[in-house]
């Protein structure tokens, strides 16, 4: 059921050489024809050929990272594209255009040894797929927003069929060797197509966002077809400990045929690695941006107010998992509870929107708005406005020094798969006068950044106390803290963390040699 390529494989020969686009469809066949087609797809000219003669690594995720920018963003992005660059490879998604047509011309060009393939998606697809199942469905379920799940069937169904559509674009590409990497909540059906198809290659998938607790699981009507599928792949990695055990009660309480031991999972026809692998940023890079002050940064720095004045900041998606309704409520509480640090303190909340089609994230920038003109009015003055919030995206060169020169990371999302942000704030400290991070129980950070302030972030009274600890604590007790949560997040960056995935993807499955080193850490206690 796989088409033929218009354009020939015989191309991406010439693609390794030059950057260009090419134009590729996939076409329905007679049913059978699928057979024929993988095997053209392990020919001799097939895309962007691996060095030295090392398994081709590919990497799939809902959207492909811009491989002709000298720098990413995004933890997926910056894990990935030195892996991707030193392997040689594909990376395969999303083209990003709303408005084509699903299973329609591929778009095609060579970066260095890595091929992107885009694809594209009709707007009915992406309401379906996207909007939908993706984020109205398994976003907030997995998010523990049970309240917030909308199931349709048409979403369901738009969901599997551009899963299906996307192998059947990405199976003829493929080379026998290939080392497939999947990415996050958008793709969790895509290993079983592929399996559908005839592929045979190792398929590790590596969720983002949380993996929801068993009952919480159960409770959505698909249930079993995702965690059926997720037995398809060869290997599992989470951000966290909680979320790969979340997975390992829900099967044993609803697969009795299933086997759990502590790493695998036993099937009746394969065992299935599954791990925690925390991602990472670049430390360095980050660190140097920081020290680099941009334009607006550098104004508030050198401004006769901010010298006088303690500032805690905030940098999310404008999402409902971020909890930034409680947060704008503990800041509150802080500024009643302790009223010395009337104009003393500063709270700046950056919250780019996002999904703005889903009705949910248009109400939470409402409320935000409505709590800051409440804060402000009551507790500003002329000369001192409490809370800035800013709804929309700020460049990474003027939120980094902004990160360095705050007194306090405020990070208090109600339920998050890592939050890099975290990390970020810790790499942008000056070490000799570093900030206090405070981070959320249930961000997945916190299992790793136990010397961070952790906090509860549904309790606004616990959050204003350590506001309050984190503005009043000693420099000493500062650069503690602060210089074992840099050796950590330096030692575990997302170099790291690419590596770590690769080799256990790569590895037999009798290998337990491939785990999350011990000094990743367990998960952290309240502080």
């Amino acid at each position: 059921m796989i088409g033929g390529n218009i354009c020939g494989f015989g191309l991406f020969t010439k693609l390794m050489n030059e950057p260009q686009v090419c134009p590729m469809t996939v076409q329905s066949s007679p049913p059978g024809s699928h057979i024929l087609a993988t095997e053209r797809s392990y020919g001799r000219s097939t895309p962007a050929l691996p060095r030295g003669g090392a398994k081709r690594l590919v990497v799939v995720s809902n959207r492909v990272a811009d491989l002709s920018s000298s720098t990413q963003t995004g933890g997926l992005a910056v894990g990935l594209a030195d892996a991707i660059n030193d392997e040689g490879g594909l990376w395969f998604g999303w083209d990003g255009n709303r408005e084509g047509k699903t299973g329609g011309p591929l778009k095609i060009s060579q970066h260095g040894a890595v091929t992107s393939v885009g694809v594209p998606i009709s707007p009915d697809d992406f309401a379906d797929y996207y909007l939908g199942f993706s984020n109205s469905v398994l976003w907030p379920l997995f998010h523990y927003r049970l309240d917030l799940v909308n199931i349709t069937a048409k979403a369901f169904d738009g969901y599997m069929r551009v899963n299906e559509i996307f192998a059947r674009q990405l199976m003829p590409l493929l080379r026998r060797d290939d080392l497939i990497w999947i990415h996050d909540y958008h793709l969790i059906p895509l290993a079983s197509m592929l399996r559908k198809l005839g592929c045979r290659q190792k398929i590790g998938h590596f969720l983002h966002i949380p993996f929801p607790a068993p009952e919480l699981l159960a409770a959505a009507p698909h249930h079993r077809e995702l965690v059926d599928a997720l037995l398809d792949y060869d290997l599992l990695g989470f951000q966290t400990h909680t979320d790969a055990g979340n997975l390992k009660s829900y099967l044993a309480a609803q697969r009795p045929d299933v086997k759990v031991t502590k790493d695998h999972i036993l099937t009746s026809d394969k065992t299935i690695r599954v791990n925690r692998f925390p991602i990472g940023i670049d430390v360095e890079d980050f660190n140097a941006l920081a020290r680099e002050p941009g334009t607006d940064a550098a104004c508030l720095q050198n401004s006769r107010v901010y010298n006088r004045r303690k500032r805690i900041i905030g940098v999310d998606r404008l999402d409902y998992s971020k909890g930034l309704p409680e947060r704008f409520r503990a800041f509150d509480a802080f500024l009643q509870r302790y009223p010395q640090f009337t104009k003393k303190v500063g709270f700046v909340q950056v919250a780019p929107p996002s999904r703005s089609e889903v009705d949910a994230y248009a109400d939470i920038r409402v409320e935000l708005e409505q709590l800051t003109g409440s804060i402000n009015g009551r507790f500003g003055d002329l000369d001192w406005t409490p809370v800035q919030f800013i709804c929309r995206a700020l460049p990474r060169d003027t939120l980094a020094p902004l990160m360095r020169q705050s007194d306090v990371g405020f990070v208090t999302p109600l339920r998050d798969g890592m939050n890099l942000v975290a990390k970020e704030y810790v790499a942008a400290q000056d070490p000799e006068n570093p900030g206090v991070l405070i981070l959320s129980q249930f961000a997945g950070a916190a299992e790793e950044m136990r010397e961070a302030l952790i906090v509860n972030p549904y309790d606004p009274e616990d959050m204003a106390q350590q506001l309050h600890r984190a503005l009043s604590m000693p420099l000493k007790e500062r650069r503690a803290r602060h210089g074992a949560l840099l050796a950590h997040i330096t030692r575990f960056d997302a170099k790291n963390w690419a590596e770590t995935f690769l080799s256990a993807l790569k590895a037999p499955v009798s290998d337990n040699n491939t785990r999350v080193p011990a000094d990743a850490r367990e998960p952290a206690e309240a502080t």
